[in-house]
């Protein structure tokens, strides 16, 4: 390990390991693995993960166009702090200040045949409001026929006693939009004028990377995995060039796919990297998305939503078919809190020891 300056082309200085001085190419294996799924109705007959869409997708307005006005203290979010898509529902509540609108319960994060489940432990909970205790009863009491998978997050209408919306991309605009009435309006994670690219590039986003680390690891074939893999890492080796001469993804405004990608990177290292075999490189190898990750982990009311204990416990003790032992490792020591002094004007920046 050497203390280093800027890397070229790099807005951050820390200590870094030796970066991988190889990638060995594995030749695609011209034949199907015979792999158990994780989830059988989402895999496709050659090996890849299908993700189901999401079934709940009512909307909270302020015109009245829908059954769900924008009501403080009527809404109540369920997630998970292991989740990627459910935290990053529970970043846009912190960061638009809407703790006092809208109330939030966390699940256990060992998921089993059951689903997510209410019990009380270290940073998760019995359920307050309905006294659940599986959100699939939140599922079947919207929908008595509900056959998918139960995710979360989940936005709960207390006044009917139904699921509003499980769409974490709907619940986002929804907490910057429609409850600005509650919410903390100097922070716009939508801004209009940079709306088109920012769907452009949070497409991509889902598409290579949030997802795109579920395709590699629920992979049931060879071809499945290498294709998903791949395009991982040439979306991290893009982002981490457009990183090189930006503080965030569109230079000095935090928007929305800022946190998408987040909830990803802070992921990675301790689980994604192994679990799910993304094991090209870590994030810790690419100096520019490290500091990246650590200079919006650092942010006001970030770190509280992350929980390395529920995130390495939910997928190695969960994914009982790409971890049969359940044994969830004790490493890697990751700190994100080492300050960092960072510069929106110029790509230099320097730790502070």
């Amino acid at each position: 390990m050497a203390l280093c300056a800027s890397s070229p082309g790099s807005r951050y200085a820390f200590f870094s390991v030796d970066s991988l001085a190889e990638v060995v190419r594995v030749e695609n294996l011209n034949f199907v693995m015979p792999a158990k799924p994780q989830f059988p109705d989402e895999q496709s007959e050659e090996g890849d993960f299908e993700r189901q869409e999401d079934a709940f997708r009512e909307w909270v307005s302020t015109d009245g166009s829908t059954p769900y006005p924008a009501v403080g203290d009527r809404y109540h979010l369920y997630v998970s702090l292991a989740c990627p898509w459910a935290s990053r529902t529970l970043i846009v509540r912190n960061l638009k200040r809407l703790q006092p609108a809208i109330g939030v319960t966390v699940t256990d994060p060992v998921r089993d045949e059951r689903g997510w489940a209410f019990r009380d432990g270290p940073g998760y909970s019995t359920d307050p409001l309905n006294g659940f205790a599986f959100l699939a009863e939140a599922y079947t009491a919207t929908d008595p026929g509900y056959h998918g998978r139960v995710t979360v997050p989940v936005l709960w209408d207390k006044q009917s006693k139904k699921i509003v919306n499980n769409s974490e991309d709907d619940l986002c605009r929804m907490f910057n939009d429609a409850f600005a009435a509650f919410a903390d309006q100097e922070i716009d994670l939508f801004p209009k004028d940079l709306e088109a690219e920012h769907a452009q590039l949070s497409a991509f986003l889902y598409d290579d990377v949030n997802n795109g680390v579920y395709k590699a690891g629920f992979a049931t074939s060879q071809q499945a995995y290498e294709k998903a893999c791949r395009a991982l890492f040439v979306a991290l080796d893009q982002l981490e060039g457009r990183l090189s001469t930006r503080r965030y993804l569109f230079g000095k405004c935090l928007m929305e796919a800022d946190w998408r990608l987040f909830c990803t990177l802070v992921r990675f290292d301790a689980v994604y990297h192994g679990h799910f075999k993304c094991n090209v490189r870590r994030i810790l190898d690419y100096p520019n998305l490290q500091g990246y990750l650590l200079d919006l982990y650092q942010q006001p009311g970030i770190a509280e939503t992350v929980n390395l204990d529920h995130i390495k416990r939910h997928y190695y003790v969960t994914h009982d078919d790409i971890n049969p032992t359940r044994i969830v490792p004790i490493g890697p020591v990751l700190d994100f809190t080492r300050p960092m002094a960072v510069s929106d004007d110029k790509p230099e920046a320097a730790l502070l020891h």
